[in-house]
């Protein structure tokens, strides 16, 4: 009769067979994500380099600076 090795043949299986199952939970589909009221969104974004360096030129916050200028043009076209 042969004796069944001291250690696992897979080491993955051996960690697996430790864990439980996890338990599936059953999200209903209404529900979605709350929207926050303005919220922002990290993008990636191409400028000329003079729009760029016109923007920092006043220092920190030219991030900001940038956003109301979008905005205001955003209003004023709609």
């Amino acid at each position: 009769m042969s004796r069944p090795p001291r250690r696992p043949l897979n080491p993955l299986d051996a960690a697996e067979a430790l864990f439980k199952p996890a338990k599936k939970i059953a999200v209903p589909a209404a529900v979605e994500r709350p929207v926050l009221p303005n919220a922002k969104e990290l993008v990636s974004l191409k400028l000329d380099s003079d729009v760029l360096a016109y923007f920092q030129a006043d220092g920190p916050g030219w991030q900001d600076r940038m956003n109301h200028i979008l905005r205001v043009a955003m209003i004023d076209k709609a």
